[in-house]
């Protein structure tokens, strides 16, 4: 999760957004808006995915940091400061509106949502992701800097559905593409921060008919209840379970078009999908954004982007894979 530092660093980076847990400049695209239709997309060579499954080992994954958490120690000062109590905070899943609590609510959600974890610029990281129904069964959700950043493309990517304390107990899928829109790809515009991922099939099984999967909406609108799922691995959370904050959204009123949700939950959140029409008892609903980023001076409020035309693009360019 991405975490802007002022409201006048903002303004002063005329149509760009400064970030902060994950970034010191997000730039808004200065040049024409790419196609909706386009999608960019990284290929992982065969070696690569071959080595990822073993090099995540469960030390490996313990020990891997939310990517914001491998900035310089002026970017980490933008990070909030832990909420009292939150890491050891259980409630039930009936609670509406939630800031931030562990999932015990169980359902679908435990197996669609997962981990992610890659090699960024040489150093293990973690993100979060999900499982949507996908024309090859195979296809992950997740935030565009959970796979590129600064200007590089992740590697070792794997999917840990249902992830618990380093064990992965359905798996862990070896992404053989990676995707995201065009604007994420030109300019890290934060209104696209949209990522997805193309597994392999495990022991012979395609992803999806292991773990199930979520629905999927575009272009839904704004001001609903919703449900953010994720795996924060930052203080005062250690990714070491599945969080969940729920409340009515609302549109982005400062800087991005994006949708906006109280919550608490901190880096290693991004990419966690979230949910319209979700039902606690099923644990299913529609997913209609991703974990994304913060303003520092909305300490216990997520963004996350728009499911538009490129977002969709980005779905079909992956799900066709």
């Amino acid at each position: 999760m991405r975490r802007h530092r002022t409201a006048v660093g903002i303004l002063l980076t005329v149509g760009a957004l400064l970030t902060g847990a994950l970034s010191a400049t997000a730039a808004t695209a200065a040049s024409a808006t790419p196609s909706p239709g386009d999608a960019a997309v990284r290929t992982a060579p065969a070696a690569e995915q071959r080595q990822a499954a073993a090099f995540w080992t469960a030390e490996r994954m313990r020990g891997a940091a939310p990517l914001d958490l491998r900035l310089t120690p002026t970017a980490r000062k933008s990070l909030r400061a832990p909420q009292p109590g939150a890491a050891t905070t259980t409630v039930g899943p009936t609670a509406f509106p939630q800031a931030g609590g562990a999932w015990s609510g169980g359902g679908a959600v435990a197996k669609t949502t997962g981990r992610v974890f890659f090699t960024f610029q040489g150093k293990t990281a973690s993100c979060s992701g999900n499982a949507v129904t996908s024309q090859n069964a195979s296809t992950v959700i997740t935030a565009g800097h959970c796979v590129k950043y600064q200007g590089s493309w992740h590697t070792n990517w794997v999917f840990v559905p249902g992830y618990d304390n380093g064990q992965a107990p359905h798996g862990q899928w070896t992404a053989t593409r990676t995707l995201t829109t065009p604007q994420w790809e030109a300019s890290e515009d934060i209104n696209y921060d949209i990522g997805a991922a193309v597994v392999a099939p495990l022991d012979g099984r395609k992803l999806t008919s292991v773990t199930g999967a979520q629905g999927i909406q575009f272009n839904g609108g704004y001001n609903k209840p919703m449900y953010a799922f994720g795996f924060p691995a930052a203080a005062p959370y250690d990714g070491s379970k599945l969080i969940y904050c729920s409340g009515n959204s609302a549109k982005d009123f400062l800087f991005s078009q994006d949708h906006s949700l109280g919550c608490n939950m901190t880096g290693g959140s991004s990419g966690g999908p979230w949910f319209t029409g979700f039902s606690e008892t099923a644990g299913t609903g529609l997913q209609v954004s991703v974990n994304s980023f913060g303003y520092t001076f909305l300490p216990n409020r997520m963004f996350g982007p728009y499911f538009g035309d490129e977002a969709k693009a980005v779905y079909d360019k992956a799900q066709t894979s």
